[in-house]
């Protein structure tokens, strides 16, 4: 996992496929539980998105909308979007086409 801190409240997440992926979003939503960030998850690298990690990212997007911090999915391959699709979870998530729209859209919407 690369992880990069894009800003003092943003941070940006490159993530690979399993087993890393797993184990990068259970120790994402651990640290996110006492962060103040919100996050870019790049989706570049990743081929495939099994139920476990469906549930994982579920996890991870309520602790971060609990604290009402704000959750970006970014450069979704197509057959990892349309798992997205196919289960509902591209009205669940913000997901913007590329990780500098992602970025811009968190700071647009900070400075607003």
């Amino acid at each position: 996992m690369s992880t990069q801190q894009w800003s003092d409240k943003i941070l940006k997440v490159d993530l690979l496929d399993d087993p890393e992926m797993s184990d990068e979003l259970t120790a994402l939503t651990e640290q996110m539980e006492t962060s103040a960030k919100n996050l870019v998850l790049n989706f570049d690298n990743v081929n495939f998105l099994n139920s476990s990690n469906i549930s994982r990212l579920l996890k991870l997007r309520k602790t971060l909308h609990a604290q009402k911090r704000r959750l970006i999915l970014c450069s979704i391959p197509h057959q990892v979007w349309a798992v997205f699709l196919v289960t509902g979870l591209d009205t669940m998530f913000d997901v913007a086409e590329d990780t500098a729209t992602a970025l811009a859209s968190l700071q647009i919407h900070r400075s607003s």
